[in-house]
């Protein structure tokens, strides 16, 4: 879910729920108010005038002066018929009492049970609202002042007011209604703000805590994000780099060791002809070599070594620009058939002169065409014919060549009868400057680069090449180059 359609959805659940809600405990606060209701189905068909105005507020007022300052009136009828008119108005009546006996009520309340339960003195000054007092299946508010007569004896006026039923039940209903909501408002945007942002920034600290343990150079771990949204797509470029980072690290670290072993290589193998040419020189000068064959014998080892030297240095030059791909390949579109025949007829010719059984299966179509440059693919075959008979140790020695195609490639297939390779060797054999025999016999001669240019080589014809080998039985080369035009 991505985090754009998870905020939508979010947005949408802080409506949709609140309202949901809402309507849930709107309904089990009627419920719970139920008998409100009923009240509300039994008199609000009678006339209901609700308990509002300033000019109740203003008349109240004034009785509330008159009780402090000038009780008195509270006898004159005249003053008390226009209270009791203006509050008519509206919907409220007057009710004055002295001692137990009310002396005046307001025509409208005369025959009101209200007058039964109405309270008693509290004492002078004494000031009270009486929101809702039932009467049968009527509602009332009363306000009660209480002061003395200039005779000392206790008085109260009463203002009387009917209620309407839904003032009473919205007294209690809307508070209870109002809390619920606030409190479903808060809970649910608290809750899923809580979780989409638990879901947004949980990921991002572990991007955090990972992009800190790189820059301090911890690369042995992973990054592990859940989910499918853009943060855990950022979770698997942030692996990605991490990986590569650390494969990069690797390969450095490697390229670094590989220079060293280079460099370690070279200068072995520059160091014995080397070492031997120095001693052959210094037997001429001691004059050791005091004969004419003594002395061609010396030149001739000198020339030969000199000459492994060289080849050395131009195989560590032609390796070394392979490796830069600094090295152009000069491509053609050729018959591999006809290039495979040709090549197997002048190895025949080479083979025969050195009593080497060469058997050929060439099972390529004529117009099967493949893209080779002609020169650096005789050097693979030449240097694993090399390697083939350079490692020949039994009486009768064969050398196979097989050729045939598959899935729209050309395998080329070169056997041996030879030593073979022991299989800790055999995954490096394609390896620089490595020899399979760890004494390095010199008899066998050979730089040790001869099969890691020919992989180079493959390589760069988009093909690939590997060996199998068993070890006293022989070794089998094979090459796989893309085959064209078929």
């Amino acid at each position: 879910m991505s985090i754009r359609f998870k905020l939508l959805l979010s947005y949408a659940a802080m409506l949709i729920i609140p309202l949901i809600l809402i309507l849930m405990t709107t309904l089990l606060l009627v419920i719970v108010y139920r008998g409100d209701l009923q009240n509300l189905h039994d008199v609000y068909g009678s006339e209901s005038i609700p308990f509002t105005g300033h000019q109740t507020e203003r008349l109240m007022k004034e009785l509330r002066r008159n009780t402090e300052s000038n009780p008195v009136v509270f006898k004159d009828r005249s003053y008390l018929n226009e209270i009791a008119q203006e509050l008519a108005a509206n919907g409220s009546g007057l009710a004055v009492r002295k001692d137990e006996q009310l002396t005046y009520v307001s025509e409208e309340f005369e025959h009101s049970e209200l007058l039964n339960q109405l309270p008693s003195f509290e004492r002078a000054g004494h000031r009270e609202i009486v929101p809702t007092k039932r009467v049968g299946n009527e509602l009332y508010s009363i306000v009660q002042m209480d002061f003395w007569y200039a005779d000392s004896h206790p008085g109260t006026v009463f203002i009387l007011s009917k209620v309407s039923p839904f003032v009473n039940f919205a007294r209690k209903f809307f508070p209870a209604l109002f809390v619920s909501m606030l409190v479903i408002l808060v809970v649910t945007n608290v809750s899923l703000t809580y979780f989409v942002s638990k879901s947004i920034i949980v990921p991002l600290r572990q991007l955090e805590r990972a992009a800190k343990r790189i820059k301090e150079g911890d690369l042995d771990f992973q990054v592990r994000l859940n989910g499918r949204d853009e943060i855990a797509q950022l979770g698997l470029a942030f692996e990605e780099m991490r990986h590569q980072l650390q494969q990069s690290i690797q390969t450095q670290l490697q390229y670094e060791e590989n220079r060293k072993e280079l460099i370690s290589n070279i200068s072995h193998d520059l160091k014995t002809p080397l070492t031997a040419i120095q001693g052959y020189v210094a037997g001429i000068q001691d004059g050791v070599a005091d004969t004419p064959d003594k002395m061609n014998k010396y030149i001739q080892t000198i020339s030969s070594k000199a000459g492994e030297m060289g080849r050395l240095i131009d195989e560590l030059f032609l390796y070394s620009k392979l490796d830069l791909k600094r090295l152009p390949f000069q491509f053609e579109s050729v018959h591999a058939a006809a290039f495979l025949q040709d090549w197997a007829e002048e190895l025949q010719f080479e083979l025969d002169k050195k009593g080497i059984l060469f058997e050929t299966d060439l099972q390529v179509s004529p117009i099967t065409q493949a893209s080779i440059d002609r020169d650096k693919l005789k050097r693979v075959i030449s240097n694993i014919m090399d390697n083939c008979v350079k490692y020949m140790d039994k009486p009768e020695k064969r050398i196979g060549l097989r050729a045939y195609e598959a899935d729209a490639s050309i395998v080329i297939e070169i056997s041996d009868n030879g030593a073979g390779v022991a299989p800790e060797a055999l995954p490096h054999i394609f390896d620089r400057f490595y020899r399979a025999e760890q004494s390095r016999n010199q008899l066998t001669g050979g730089s040790g680069l001869g099969l890691a240019i020919a992989k180079q080589i493959i390589d760069g014809h988009g093909g690939h090449i590997e060996a199998q080998s068993v070890l006293g039985q022989g070794t089998r080369i094979t090459m796989t180059l893309p085959a064209k035009n078929k």
